[in-house]
C-alpha cells in the first residue's frame, strides 16, 4: 500500500469510527458528561461501549491524532484508547494537553496516555510546576496512574515524599481540579507505594478535609485519610493495576 492509499484508508477509517461513535451515543450519558464539563460536540458514548471498537482497531496513532483534533469529546476519549504512547513525543503530549479543556480529558485521556511512556515523570513534573489548573491536575493524576501500575523501584522515595510535603503545603490554596488530583495523589501513595505508606498516612491526617467547590453544584469534601484506612482494612495496601489504560 503506497502513501496515497494509506492516507485514503485512514480517512475512510476515521469516517467509519465517527459514525460508530455517533451510533453508540446516548442522550442520558451525554447530559452526564456535559454536567461534568464536556461541551458540544459530543455523542455521549459510555467508555465500556468503546471497547469492542478499540479491540478491532488496536493502536493507531495517525487515526488517534485525527480523532483528537475533532474537538468531539467522545472522539478525543477514544483517541486516548487507541493512541500509541511510545511514539508520542513531549511536544505531542503538550499539544494534546493544550486541547484538553476539562478534567475528563486532562486526567483521564492525556495523563493516562502519558503514564505509559518513559518521559512520564519529566512531563508530569513540568505540568505540576506550570501553575495552570488542568496541567497541574494532569501532572498529579499522571503520578497516580504511574504509582498504581509501576513497581515501587521505579520511583525515588525522597522525591515522592517531597511531593507529599508540597501537597500538604499547597493543596488548600490550589485550584479546584488540582486539589482533587493532589488529594488522589496522597491516597495513591498511601495505597500503592509501600515505601511511603506511613508518610502518606501522616500527610493525609495533616491535610484533613479538602473542600472541592463546583459550579452550580454543592461542594464536595474529600478525605484521603478515611479512604486510605478503608483500603488498609480491605488488605489492599500495595495494590497495583495490571494495565494503565483500559
Amino acid at each position: 500500500m503506497n502513501t496515497v492509499q494509506k492516507r485514503k484508508w485512514i480517512i475512510l477509517e476515521f469516517d467509519v469510527v465517527m459514525q460508530e461513535l455517533e451510533a453508540l451515543g446516548k442522550e442520558r450519558i451525554k447530559k452526564t458528561y456535559m454536567s461534568n464539563g464536556a461541551q458540544e460536540p459530543l455523542f455521549g458514548v459510555a467508555t465500556g461501549a468503546m471497547k469492542p471498537l478499540a479491540k478491532q482497531i488496536k493502536k493507531n496513532q495517525p487515526l488517534a491524532e485525527q480523532l483528537y483534533a475533532t474537538g468531539n469529546y467522545d472522539a478525543m476519549y477514544f483517541a486516548g484508547i487507541i493512541a500509541d504512547p511510545m511514539i508520542m513525543t513531549e511536544a505531542d503530549f503538550d499539544r494534546w494537553m493544550d486541547r484538553a479543556y476539562f478534567y475528563m480529558l486532562s486526567d483521564y485521556v492525556v495523563a493516562v496516555t502519558l503514564a505509559e511512556t518513559e518521559i512520564a515523570q519529566a512531563v508530569a513534573d513540568k505540568w505540576i510546576a506550570s501553575g495552570e489548573e488542568l496541567k497541574m491536575s494532569a501532572g498529579w493524576s499522571c503520578y497516580c496512574w504511574l504509582l498504581g501500575n509501576r513497581a515501587d523501584a521505579a520511583f525515588d522515595t525522597v522525591k515522592i515524599e517531597s511531593m507529599l510535603e508540597q501537597v500538604k503545603n499547597t493543596i488548600h490554596d490550589s485550584p479546584e481540579r488540582t486539589k482533587s488530583a493532589m488529594n488522589n495523589f496522597i491516597y495513591t501513595v498511601g495505597v500503592s507505594y509501600l515505601p511511603s505508606h506511613d508518610k502518606a498516612v501522616e500527610i493525609a491526617k495533616a491535610v484533613g478535609p479538602v473542600e472541592i467547590k463546583r459550579d452550580k453544584k454543592k461542594s464536595s469534601i474529600l478525605l484521603a485519610s478515611d479512604n486510605i484506612q478503608k483500603e488498609i482494612e480491605r488488605g489492599r495496601i500495595g495494590f497495583k493495576r495490571k494495565y494503565v489504560r483500559c
